[in-house]
């Protein structure tokens, strides 16, 4: 039983503290508006006041005299009495600064200034504009432009500075009168109307919130509190089974014609209907738990109808497969399946029945048992189709349908046979090379036509050769953005693999749709396939590492020759041998291949157990040469007479069993062979 919760805080405390905090938020948002509105005009009224007295002064000045007096520096009689002019209007105004300047293109130059202290600016001074505003309007002042107020915090102290132009008879700016307010005035005046707003918005604030308290107390609070005692009783009531039948909120009277009264006819109706629910309720639950253990079978039977068990065939070294298969719902539709119909001959399925959960998962099975026992009856690819597609159209009210691709590997030989029903196109990457797209010949879905023949193709695989099965889920996986997937972005975390296991492969494939997918619900099964040929001759195992050729990477490239040779127990000499020999072939590609520039090396080896050998070839795209192409130095005569060069491949070819070179498709490819017995 759920213990009672503890009520910290009533609802009407809530409300109160609610509706105090809305008060104060909108007193304060007026008193903000009221704030700056009452900024705003009263900056505009100190602007207006020094504009004002700028006026004033500029009519008592000779514009056509200021040029004059800067020339010559000379304070003349006209110069003393508009000084003294302007000194009075100073005194007069209460303003903090009045003064007369020329402004220049990089300087300003002063005529005239009323400052009664010794800092007074002399006739003719001139200094640089200050930073920010008034650099910035230089150009504007220089044309005798108007200029908004600069409020600025400069050597001379925080002030609102207006500047008034002046322009002589001939209409050509003459300077500019200017008029400094101090802002500590300003401030002072709006810090009193701050004062007095704020004690109005309190005593304001206070007697709303009383009134909003009390209407919302007798109105909200008190019934939704009647309303959550009722339905307290109601739970105790339902918890101890008193009685089949509750009257509690029958009983109970609310008038509110409000959302209060609405809930509580809700909870009146709730009262009458929640012994029926709680009956069906337990019937629900327990279907519901026996189709969860029943979907739980389910996906166990399904998961174990598909190849689960890894490594598959562990006597078989010509090949290795792997699958994996997740659903999007408990059971899927996808499948894959292999099977060796027989000693020289693995058949491959990959397949994608319509729709989704259970239906699908019968379907799936019923077609994945036809092509398995058409398969085991020895059958090629097409007739294997032809076949289970012919069994489904006999019964198939429901007009359900199969993608599938199936192909018939030839152990011995490499040669694969398949046919496609409608699937996605397989991917295949040859020795050397990278996964590619191979554009089959595609029939018609397997359940759609009973009439369908299929058409088989073949490929040719060589050892290292990797066949990459999919269904439609992994390109066609979506974001939360409804950007696909695509067969790009697994084509290239492919080949950014192609170098690991297929176990890893596949983990790495499924990683990155879930990664590009993120919170985005997965609507389709994710099934994969892969398997790499490895051929039959005497067992051989063909390892690859591909660098960039320098000397930086000799050390991990010996390292990876060194661990194949492990794997066969190569002899200390032996392996001595052949790692002076690998050495002078890398170094060799690294230094001349495509000096001056760079690029890579594939280092290639391959191993093979009876009889005992290991063969080891460098391929490069750099510049056409064969070092098999020139004479053996005469090791006869001594260092001083033998000419340089030659010495490294005729140690290679003395103590390696075979080396051979070719040049082909714009590749340089050295091979060089030991038998170890």
């Amino acid at each position: 039983m759920k213990k009672k919760r503890k009520i910290a805080f009533p609802l009407s405390m809530k409300m109160g503290l609610f509706l105090i905090a809305s008060a104060l938020t909108l007193s304060l948002l007026l008193s903000m508006m009221t704030y700056y509105f009452y900024k705003g005009k009263m900056f505009d009224k100190y602007e207006m006041f020094a504009e004002n007295i700028a006026g004033t002064a500029a009519s008592q000045i000779n514009p056509d005299r200021i040029r004059h007096y800067l020339d010559t520096l000379e304070k003349d009689e006209e110069y003393e009495k508009t000084y003294k002019i302007l000194c009075d209007i100073r005194e007069n105004s209460g303003i903090e600064y009045l003064y007369v300047v020329k402004p220049e293109t990089d300087e300003v130059w002063y005529v005239l200034d009323t400052d009664p202290s010794d800092g007074a600016i002399p006739l003719g001074h001139h200094e640089p504009y200050y930073e920010g505003a008034f650099s910035e309007n230089a150009d504007k002042m220089v044309r005798g432009e108007e200029i908004d107020p600069i409020i600025s915090n400069e050597k001379y102290g925080w002030l609102m500075s207006v500047y008034y132009p002046m322009f002589t008879s001939s209409k050509e700016p003459a300077g500019y009168v200017g008029v400094d307010i101090l802002m500590t005035d300003v401030m002072d005046d709006l810090r009193k109307f701050t004062e007095q707003m704020v004690i109005l918005g309190i005593l304001v604030t206070a007697a709303v919130s009383i009134l909003l308290i009390y209407f919302a107390r007798k109105t909200i609070a008190e019934p939704i509190r009647r309303v959550a005692d009722a339905a307290e009783e109601l739970v105790k009531a339902e918890q101890s089974k008193t009685s089949n039948e509750t009257r509690i909120f029958k009983n109970l009277t609310v008038r509110s014609r409000d959302e209060v009264g609405a809930l509580y006819d809700s909870l009146t109706q709730m009262e009458q209907d929640i012994n029926a629910y709680i009956r069906d309720l337990l019937t629900v639950t327990a279907d519901k738990e026996r189709i969860t253990t029943e979907l739980a079978l389910a996906t166990r039977i399904q998961a174990d109808m598909l190849p689960n068990i890894y490594p598959a065939f562990p006597e078989r070294r010509e090949f290795d497969i792997y699958g994996t298969m997740e659903p999007a719902r408990a059971v899927g539709g996808d499948f894959y399946d292999f099977l060796l119909v027989d000693d020289d001959h693995l058949c491959m399925v990959m397949a994608d029945v319509s729709g989704k959960g259970v239906p699908a998962a019968l379907f799936m099975m019923a077609t994945m048992i036809l092509l398995d026992n058409n398969a085991m009856l020895g059958k090629s690819p097409a007739e294997i189709l032809t076949s289970a597609n012919r069994s489904i159209c006999s019964n198939n009210r429901e007009e359900m349908f199969v993608t599938v691709w199936l192909g018939i590997l030839e152990i011995s030989t490499g040669k694969l046979t398949a046919a496609n029903a409608g699937h996605e196109y397989p991917i295949l990457m040859n020795p050397g090379g990278e996964f590619e797209i191979v554009k089959d010949r595609h029939g018609f879905v397997i359940g759609g036509l009973d009439s369908v023949k299929y058409k088989e193709y073949e490929l040719q695989l060589e050892p290292g050769s990797r066949l990459f099965l999919y269904t439609d889920g992994i390109p066609e996986a979506t974001n939360s953005a409804n950007e696909m997937y695509g067969l790009d972005r697994m084509l290239a975390v492919l080949n950014e693999n192609r170098e690991a296991c297929l176990e890893e492969l596949l983990s790495n494939v499924s990683d990155s749709v879930r990664d590009f997918r993120k919170e985005a619900e997965q609507f389709d099964d994710l099934t994969m396939l892969c398997m790499e040929y490895r051929g039959k001759e005497a067992g051989t195992r063909v390892y690859e590492m591909e660098v960039e050729a320098s000397d930086a990477n000799l050390e991990s490239v010996m390292t990876f020759i060194e661990e194949k040779l492990d794997e066969i127990n190569c002899p200390d000499t032996v392996k001595a041998q052949i790692a002076v020999a690998a050495e002078e072939i890398f170094v060799n590609i690294a230094h001349y291949a495509y000096a001056p520039g760079k690029g890579n090396a594939l280092v290639r080896v391959g191993l093979t157990d009876e009889p005992s050998s290991v063969e080891i070839s460098f391929t490069d795209h750099g510049i056409p040469y064969d070092p098999l192409a020139h004479e053996d130095p005469d090791i006869t005569l001594s260092a001083e007479e033998r000419p340089i060069g030659g010495l490294g491949i005729f140690i290679t070819k003395k103590v390696m069993d075979q080396v051979s070179y070719v040049y082909e498709n714009g590749c340089n490819s050295l091979t060089m062979k030991k038998n170890l017995t």
